[in-house]
C-alpha cells in the first residue's frame, strides 16, 4: 500500500555530523587541504570554507535576524538567485583562502555548534525561513527547510570524503535522512513530463539507507508517496550511495542511466537523469 510522505525531523542530525566530520577533519594531512573535489574547481579547504559560510550565515539571518546586503540588480528570477548565491560564495571561498586548515578546523567547529544549536531550537510546524526551491515551492514548512540545510551539510561532507578516501560514517540514519528530503524534488523535476493519469514510476533505493516510493501522475500534477504501487510502468533500482550523488549533482547526467537497473518504460526514468535536489 502507498502511504503520504512523514515529516522527516533532521534536527538531531546536525550536531553528531558535524562532530564526526570535526574529527576528520583534524586527521587531515596538509596536503589533503588542497585535494581536488567533486565540487568543481574547488579543493578541500573550498568546500570547508563554504561550509563554515553557510553556516554562519544562516544562524546570523534566522537566530540574529541580520540582513544580508542585497544584489545591486534586485531579484526578480530564479537565475537572479542562483547568480546571487553563487556570488556569495564565491566572494567567501576567495577570501577563506588566506585561512589556513588550523584556523578552518576552529571556525567549522564555531559554525557546526551554532548551527546545531539554531535547528534544535525550532519547532518543526513552522514557517519555512526559505522556500525549497528545488522542491518547487513558494513556501514550506519550517522541518522542509530545516532538512535541505542537512542535505546541504551532507553532501559537502561527502565530497570531502571521498577527496580524501573516507569512508562514510556507520550510522546510516544520516544518509537515510538526506534522501527522505531530496527525494521530494521529484515531482517538481518531473512538472513537464506528460504522461496518463494513473502513470506510476517505482523508485527502490537499495542499502542500509534506502526505501521505494511511487511517483504517481494524478490528474493534474505528479506526486509522490512511499511505497511500491503494484504493477508500475517503469520499475527503477538504484544504490542509496548512487542515488545521492545523482540528486546532487555528482553524476553528469549522460552517466545517470548505468546506474539504474531499469524495469519497464525507460523514458520514464529518464526524468530522474535530470532531477537535482539543490540550487542549480
Amino acid at each position: 500500500m502507498l502511504e503520504a510522505l512523514p515529516v522527516t525531523d533532521t534536527r538531531r542530525l546536525f550536531r553528531p555530523a558535524g562532530d564526526a566530520f570535526l574529527t576528520l577533519l583534524r586527521r587531515l594531512d596538509p596536503g589533503d587541504w588542497r585535494r581536488p573535489t567533486s565540487a568543481g574547481r574547488w579543493q578541500v579547504r573550498d568546500v570547508v570554507a563554504h561550509m563554515v559560510d553557510g553556516a554562519l550565515r544562516r544562524v546570523s539571518l534566522q537566530r540574529d535576524r541580520h540582513q544580508l546586503p542585497p544584489p545591486p540588480a534586485g531579484i526578480e528570477s530564479h537565475a537572479d538567485l542562483v547568480a546571487f548565491v553563487n556570488t556569495l560564495n564565491r566572494e567567501w571561498v576567495s577570501a577563506a583562502r588566506r585561512f589556513s586548515p588550523a584556523v578552518l578546523t576552529s571556525l567549522y567547529e564555531l559554525a557546526s555548534c551554532e548551527l546545531a544549536d539554531l535547528f534544535e531550537s525550532l519547532p518543526l510546524d513552522a514557517p519555512a525561513l526559505f522556500p525549497v526551491s528545488w522542491a518547487g515551492e513558494s513556501a514550506s514548512a519550517g522541518w522542509f527547510d530545516i532538512g535541505r540545510e542537512f542535505t546541504e551539510v551532507w553532501h559537502h561532507h561527502r565530497q570531502v570524503r571521498e577527496a580524501v578516501g573516507a569512508a562514510p560514517p556507520d550510522d546510516a540514519s544520516y544518509l537515510r535522512a538526506v534522501l527522505e528530503i531530496a527525494i521530494r524534488g521529484l515531482p517538481h523535476a518531473y512538472r513537464s513530463i506528460a504522461t496518463a493519469t494513473g502513470t506510476a514510476l517505482v523508485l527502490d533505493a537499495e542499502g542500509a539507507s534506502g526505501g521505494s516510493w511511487t511517483l504517481r501522475r494524478d490528474a493534474e500534477r505528479w506526486t509522490l508517496w512511499r511505497g511500491a504501487a503494484a504493477s508500475p510502468d517503469c520499475h527503477v533500482r538504484i544504490a542509496d550511495h548512487d542515488l545521492e550523488r545523482l540528486l546532487f549533482n555528482a553524476v553528469p547526467a549522460a552517466d545517470a542511466e548505468r546506474l539504474m537497473t531499469i524495469s519497464g518504460d525507460g523514458r520514464l526514468a529518464l526524468g530522474l537523469a535530470g532531477a537535482r535536489s539543490v540550487i542549480v
